[in-house]
């Protein structure tokens, strides 16, 4: 097991799942850059966008997770769940908050809402695949045992209950599936998806499609991995997750299929170069987004 603590600075201690969460942000953010400057758009704006979009995301992020795991963890010390450098941050709830961040940012400042949702998607696998090593660290997001080749050991003090007794599962042999692991390859998997399909079929795609495709993807792995769970938040005895991520396949599904279908968009808008003439201000479709 890796100690939790990367460094010891006196009475400041710096975590590994600090550093593994800012690492994440920075790749994904170089990614998110070359992706601003495909599209044509100033990266200025997107790094200081990138500040709202974060405060967003881990606040989501961070009230999902606690939300999910308030009966069986925080209940107990609700001043736990400000300390974010123990982990616990869940993806759900930081593509909902990062997604309302950008989103007001964006009608404030007068930008084209669903192209800068397309780029902040783009570089969310990227960033989601990085991340989840922060979940091995702190020896979280961990299936049940499993005598796979790449199971992992978890220490007694981070099992749940159920695998708690040490004589039905000893330290020295007993190892978990590693659902953190399962995620990062699905992420670089979706990654590599999302790119063939945003250069091969940009003349046709309209602004925020891509972000509806990503919500696509990751409704299905999130499903899935939701079955290796146990202790879930659930909802009519389906797991929380498992309803947001069959919901938000089908319902991006749908929305996707129906938009190109009624014509509700522009296809390759950001192809199109916008009219500077201040007479006309740009593309009206442009600057709607």
């Amino acid at each position: 097991m890796i100690d939790p603590i990367a460094v010891h600075l006196g009475p400041i201690s710096i975590h590994w799942y600090g550093i593994i969460i800012a690492s994440a942000i920075l790749f994904a953010a170089w990614l998110g850059t070359a992706e601003v400057r495909r599209r044509g758009e100033d990266p200025e704006v997107g790094w200081s966008m990138l500040l709202w979009v974060i405060a967003g995301g881990v606040i989501g992020a961070r009230l999902y997770h606690v939300y999910d795991q308030w009966s069986t963890v925080y209940s107990k010390d609700p001043l736990l769940a400000l300390q974010v450098w123990n982990g616990g941050l869940g993806i759900p709830g930081a593509v909902i908050g990062g997604a309302l961040a950008l989103w007001i940012y964006t009608r404030v400042k007068g930008l084209p809402t669903g192209r800068w949702l397309d780029i902040f998607a783009m570089a969310l696998p990227l960033g989601q695949a990085i991340g989840r090593l922060g979940n091995f660290v702190n020896q979280e997001l961990y299936g049940p045992p499993t005598t796979l080749p790449w199971g992992i050991p978890i220490d007694a003090a981070h099992r749940l209950p159920e695998w708690t007794n040490l004589n039905l599962y000893p330290l020295a042999t007993t190892r978990f599936v590693p659902l953190f692991a399962y995620e990062a390859i699905a992420s670089l998997l979706t990654l590599g998806a999302m790119l063939w399909i945003s250069r091969r079929f940009a003349a046709r795609l309209y602004d925020g499609d891509m972000l509806l495709i990503f919500i696509m993807f990751y409704g299905v792995v999130r499903s899935y991995l939701e079955t290796f769970r146990i202790q879930n938040w659930v909802i009519a005895g389906v797991p929380t997750a498992t309803w947001l991520g069959l919901g938000g396949f089908v319902l991006a599904g749908g929305f996707l299929w129906l938009r190109h279908a009624r014509g509700w968009g522009t296809p390759g808008a950001w192809m199109q170069p916008s009219d500077p003439s201040p007479e006309v201000g740009g593309s009206p479709e442009v600057q709607a987004g």
